[in-house]
């Protein structure tokens, strides 16, 4: 392991590259990562109650994928599930020039057969942490999870990294056991919120645990991996120094609790300045928009100053407001400052809902999104010449290195977590109970970078990104019920060059094998694809 004082020097060290615009450069290592994934059926006991999970390698959650920025990394992904498909889909990763490692089942690949292996390969051009999970049906919320930590510059100094800190909401049944509830549009209670994969319940499980080392700077990486739940994160009696959101380093910024919406990131800095003691780090469901939860207050981990600790720590929580809100965008300032062009394209869509029969749908410009298992958008456009059906919300976007604005509005009192793949977006707008009109004000200098964004309730948010990265790309709200039951668009960027990114053979195979298996069982989908 190395020492504190070589982690602090080297993060010194790192600083000065925290200027470099990783858009246009990016380190080449000559290095490949490589990795074996095995998604299998199992049972778990992570809060002291046992219930079916799928695992990565018999892990929840899976094993971190480890890199530094530059490398290339590959991941030979074997399905061993019983009766499923998978696909394993890299969040936040741009995947440039590398559309079809994007890992949606329907959008960029057919589902890997039950006893299929597909290997993944993509390149680190971004640097921080993030986090990947399964993109068929709901199987990430069953275990289809593990972190990504990039290493590269970091916008502030620190002297020791613990790592990724994964937060879930967790049920004592299967996403499969609770979809029936969750389609009418009732949101399943949760039981449970687990640290890293760890808490207590009743008199079982165990409560996450780490220590820190008085006088030094701890860098944590936090990731909320939740399927319905927005996490207020803080440390009693410590402040935290946000240094990144999402994969965007920011210049540094301090404070008590740190607002994490479904699917984003952010990287912290806590000084261990506290003397000696043991100290509550909680994860507080967000009650103005999260499910329900039977722990809201005792989602907590320990902190400890001492290791010979074993007691429960007395201290108490900063106070809050329920809001789920993103963090203010005047705090989320990106380190490269990068301005907004006037745009080549602005799109605006209406956030809708159907209702019949008891099942509850959403609908963007009043179309549900659905994709087919066996006939991915990827390959259609290659294939098909832009033949789409309407109830693929396929946006088209042919102009090349164009900025795009899209305004996503809605008349409903719930916030949604709306996360773009293919991209890193630019948030020029975003307001609760308010309509977009066109003076609206937008801020064109140096926004908020990101990658997943709150839409506030009965507002809108405005975001911009460039026409950059030929592929098909899927936006939805990262709610995992939400994107289920159809909330959901995909774009079709510079479809000519496409297929010049793919290698055809593997998407092809990966389909036949599907089609073979689904010949042999009764496969059937149930939800919108994603």
């Amino acid at each position: 392991m190395r020492s504190s004082a070589f982690v602090s020097a080297f993060a010194t060290f790192l600083l000065g590259w925290t200027d470099t615009n990783w858009y246009d450069e990016t380190p080449n290592t000559g290095v490949t990562r490589e990795y074996w994934f095995d998604i299998q059926n199992g049972t778990a006991t992570v809060d002291g109650v046992e219930r079916l999970v799928m695992t990565v390698n018999g892990q929840f959650p899976g094993p971190t994928i480890m890199a530094d920025w530059g490398d290339w990394v590959v991941v030979h992904v074997t399905n061993s599930l019983q009766n499923n498909g998978t696909s394993i889909h890299w969040h936040g990763l741009r995947q440039e020039q590398t559309s079809s490692e994007d890992g949606v089942a329907s959008i960029t690949q057919c589902p890997i057969a039950p006893g299929d292996t597909y290997t993944y390969r993509w390149r680190a051009e971004q640097y921080g942490h993030s986090w990947y999970h399964s993109h068929f049906a709901l199987q990430a919320w069953n275990g289809v999870v593990g972190g990504i930590q990039i290493n590269g510059p970091a916008a502030a100094p620190y002297d020791e990294d613990k790592g990724l800190l994964m937060l879930n909401d967790w049920f004592h049944e299967t996403t499969d056991q609770l979809w029936d509830l969750a389609k009418t549009g009732y949101p399943p209670p949760a039981q449970n919120g687990l640290i890293n994969g760890t808490n207590v319940y009743g008199n079982g499980g165990k409560r996450f645990e780490t220590t820190f080392t008085s006088g030094k700077r701890h860098r944590l990486r936090l990731v909320n991996a939740a399927i319905d739940t927005h996490f207020k994160f803080s440390i009693d009696n410590h402040k935290l120094t946000v240094i990144a959101a999402d994969l965007v380093p920011i210049k540094p910024y301090t404070t008590e609790v740190l607002s994490i919406g479904i699917g984003q990131r952010y990287d912290v800095i806590v000084e261990a300045n506290q003397g000696v003691g043991d100290f509550w780090l909680r994860a507080v469901p967000d009650t103005a928009c999260s499910a329900s939860n039977e722990m809201q207050d005792d989602i907590k981990g320990v902190i400890r100053y001492d290791l010979s600790s074993t007691v429960d720590p007395d201290t108490t929580p900063y106070s809050f407001t329920m809001d789920c809100l993103d963090e203010a965008m005047s705090d989320l300032v990106p380190y490269v400052a990068l301005d907004v062009e006037a745009p080549a394209t602005r799109e605006v869509f209406d956030l809708g809902f159907t209702s019949s029969d008891g099942l509850w749908k959403w609908t963007i410009n009043s179309q549900t999104f659905l994709s087919d298992w066996g006939e991915p958008t990827l390959l259609q456009a290659v294939q098909d010449a832009s033949v789409f059906k309407l109830s693929e919300n396929v946006v088209q976007l042919k102009e090349k290195d164009s900025f795009v604005y899209f305004v996503i509005q809605s008349q409903l009192a719930l916030t949604h977590p709306i996360h773009l793949h293919g991209h890193d977006f630019w948030v020029l707008a975003q307001e609760a109970n308010a309509n977009f009109t066109d003076s609206s004000a937008l801020q064109l200098s140096n926004p908020v970078r990101r990658d997943v964004a709150m839409l506030p309730a009965a507002g809108y948010v405005v975001i911009a990104f460039v026409t950059d990265n030929p592929g098909v790309w899927a936006m939805h709200c990262h709610i995992g019920w939400h994107a289920s039951q159809g909330f959901a668009l995909q774009l079709v960027e510079r479809e000519a060059e496409i297929a010049d990114t793919l290698n055809l053979d593997v998407l092809d195979n990966t389909c036949a094998n599907w089609a073979a298996y689904t010949l042999l069982h009764n496969v059937v989908q149930e939800d919108s694809g994603i």
